[in-house]
């Protein structure tokens, strides 16, 4: 887990001072994810170079900043609900209210624990209006979508093909955790049981 939330800290390191140039015909501005080659099922390509089969890339191309940034930023937030999901399962903060005996499965928490709901409904609040200023400014200045230059580790590579290895694997781990807190919430209610949340 450390060496996640480590890893995960890099995503905010600052952009090169230049925009790459991007061919005019570059899929999605050139924004990594549409490499592939992964093999895609029920497509007429039968891969995943260039995916979009809504044709959001070419039907609003002033967009994809805004599309880029909410996607790692729901990535990320995936990611951190993933860990929050498993960890309680196993390690638990101090506190009568947090216990195992109090709350034996995590998926209670949300219904037990109304305070502490409304704590984390703020700080999400808060860092969303953190970020309203550099969103509406995302097309006027020289930011890449979902980097807010935090990288305090100095993680992130300074060699652009390091750098784009890094920011694809962020893109699928993200990718990744949306689905898997979707099944492991839907897991976790329906069976009734704690992780692996299978019957």
């Amino acid at each position: 887990l450390l060496a996640a939330a480590l890893g995960s800290a890099a995503a905010f390191a600052p952009a090169p001072s230049a925009r790459s140039s991007t061919g005019a015909n570059a899929f999605a501005n050139g924004y990594v994810g549409g490499e592939g080659p992964e093999p895609m099922p029920f497509t007429s390509a039968g891969t995943s170079v260039n995916f979009d089969p809504c044709g959001f890339a070419e039907r609003a191309p002033e967009w994809l900043p805004w599309f880029r940034e909410a996607e790692l930023k729901h990535g990320r937030a995936a990611m951190l609900a993933t860990a929050g999901m498993v960890v309680p399962e196993f390690v638990r903060i101090p506190g009568e209210q947090f216990s195992f005996e109090n709350i034996p499965r995590v998926i209670e928490a949300h219904d037990k624990l109304p305070e502490s709901m409304i704590q984390i409904f703020g700080w999400i609040s808060f860092l969303e209006a953190c970020s309203w200023a550099a969103l509406a400014n995302m097309n006027e200045y020289d930011r890449a979508p979902g980097d807010f230059g935090f990288d305090p580790l100095g993680l992130f590579p300074t060699d652009p093909e390091k750098q784009k290895t890094m920011q694809l694997a962020e893109l699928k781990n993200g990718r990744l955790a949306m689905i898997a807190i979707g099944g492991m919430v839907a897991g976790a209610s329906v069976t009734g049981n704690g992780f692996p949340y299978l019957p």
